[in-house]
Order: structure tokens, then C-alpha cells, then sequence
């Protein structure tokens, strides 16, 4: 049952994000931003309440744990460094008239995560930053399917919250690679498609664990603690000073308020499973 909750929550997770950032950018609605609060409130609380604590129950010794999240932390930082874990687009831009928010949602991710090219020029540029793009989204969809797969393999409950919180950090990012997509010549039903081809690595990533998981028993602990420090470092390094670029008092309790129902979300869902 385990593998097929595997299967289903990477399923879900990948076109449900894909399905909520496409109306989002049809709708061209204000509030991607608040799906970026939300997030940070979320992975957080996933992370400090959920992952951190369970890894800890199964006797493993504090201090080793830590280590791992800190191995994790700056694994994640040199992959930055290289480009290979986050958009790095140059002077690509959302067309005109997309709203400050989303336009923010551009320039958010990521994650956490992705081999892209530097400064490629406005309009179609032969597709050749949208493939990158794919390519980087490919990647790290299929780190999420490990990070929910681990978690599934620790504890179903587990599993739950750490889907949920990567299907919330997931849309602001689709977004903005839809805006890539489509500056960089794709039409907008390419765009999905292909959007949607590349959410599958998420059920790859997650299969592939599972099997490889399932044989080393004692490697859960150590990946749910890169799982952990991977959902510290998005949070921290790559969406919270996104959140930073709006500091007026409206925009700031908004967020507060955002980032305070990520947590309430978490909390009751993991209280409901119990």
C-alpha cells in the first residue's frame, strides 16, 4: 500500500499544482503571492513539527540528525552556487500586464532547484531557455517525489503533510516557469503539456526511491533529514526574501496572516490523522 500511496500523492501532487498555476495565469489573479506565504508557513511546520521529530522517535541520536540537516543545508547552498538549483533567467521578464504579484511568482523560484541559462534575450528565443527550464523542473520535481516518498516510508501521516507542502510550494513555481515558457516562444498549450510531462518526474522520483528505499531500510532517516533540509532552505533562502520585496503594512499582515494558515493547516491536518 505504501508504493501506491506513493504513486497517488506524487500523481496528485504534480497536476494538482500544474492545474492551480494554470488558472491562476489564465485568471491572472493577485494572490500567487499569498500562495508563497502560505508555503513558507507550511514547510516550516512540516518540517520543525512533523519530519524533524519523527526522525528523532526512531532513536537515532540528536546530534547525527542535525548533522545530516546541516550536510543537507549546505549541499543544497553549492548546488545553488553552480546554478543548478534555482532559475537564474537574466532579463527575462512576464509580459506586461500579468500584476505585480505574479510577476513576483516570476522571479520566486526556485528551489530550490534548476539548471537554467543566463540572459537569454525577450520573446521566442528557439525555445532554448524553456528547455533548460523543462530539464531543471524535471529535476527537482523528481527530488520532491523522493522527499514524499522517504516520508510515506517513515510514517503514512507523514506523508500527508509533506505532500501538502510540496503541492503549495510547487504553484508558485509552476507559474513562473509558465512565464518562462511563454517568453521564451512557447505557446500556452505547449506550455502546459509540457509543464505536465515534466510534473511525471515527481511519480519517477518517487517510485525509484521507494524500490531503492525499500532495500536500505536504514537510509530513511538520512533522507528525511536532507527531505527536511531541503524544505529549510527553499523556505529561508528562496521564498522568504521573495516575501521581503513587499514590506507595507497591508502587504505584511497578509502575509503574517498567510504564512499563520500554512502552519493552522498543517497542524490540524497532522491532528486529524492522529
Amino acid at each position: 500500500m505504501t508504493l501506491f500511496y506513493i504513486i497517488l500523492a506524487t500523481t496528485f501532487g504534480g497536476v494538482a499544482s500544474i492545474a492551480v498555476a494554470s488558472f491562476a495565469l489564465w485568471a491572472k489573479l493577485a494572490s500567487i503571492e499569498r500562495w508563497v506565504a502560505f508555503a513558507v508557513g507550511a514547510m516550516l511546520t512540516v518540517v520543525f513539527l512533523d519530519i524533524l521529530p519523527h526522525a528523532l522517535s526512531d532513536g537515532v541520536v540528536p546530534s547525527s540528525l542535525m548533522a545530516w540537516v546541516l550536510a543537507g543545508v549546505l549541499f543544497f547552498f553549492f548546488l545553488e552556487k553552480l546554478v543548478i538549483w534555482r532559475h537564474s533567467h537574466g532579463d527575462l521578464t512576464p509580459p506586461p500586464g500579468d500584476g505585480t504579484a505574479a510577476a513576483d511568482a516570476h522571479h520566486t523560484h526556485h528551489h530550490h532547484h534548476h539548471h537554467h541559462a543566463h540572459g537569454h534575450g525577450h520573446g521566442n528565443d528557439k525555445g532554448r531557455t524553456g528547455l533548460m527550464i523543462l530539464i531543471g523542473d524535471s529535476l527537482h520535481n523528481a527530488t520532491d517525489g523522493v522527499v514524499i516518498a522517504a516520508a510515506f516510508m517513515a510514517d503514512f501521516k507523514l506523508g500527508v503533510v509533506t505532500s501538502l507542502a510540496v503541492i503549495a510550494h510547487e504553484i508558485p513555481q509552476e507559474v513562473s516557469d509558465f512565464f518562462v515558457l511563454l517568453h521564451s516562444g512557447y505557446s500556452r498549450r505547449k506550455a502546459f503539456l509540457y509543464n505536465l510531462l515534466s510534473s511525471l518526474a515527481m511519480v519517477v522520483g518517487g517510485v525509484i526511491a521507494y524500490f531503492a528505499l525499500d532495500q536500505a531500510q536504514a537510509y530513511i532517516t538520512p533522507v528525511l533529514a536532507f527531505a527536511a533540509a531541503s524544505m529549510l532552505y527553499v523556505a529561508v533562502a528562496d521564498l522568504i526574501p521573495t516575501l521581503h520585496r513587499r514590506f507595507s503594512i497591508r502587504d505584511t499582515l497578509q502575509q503574517m496572516v498567510m504564512i499563520g494558515l500554512g502552519v493552522v493547516t498543517v497542524v490540524v491536518m497532522h491532528s486529524f490523522l492522529h
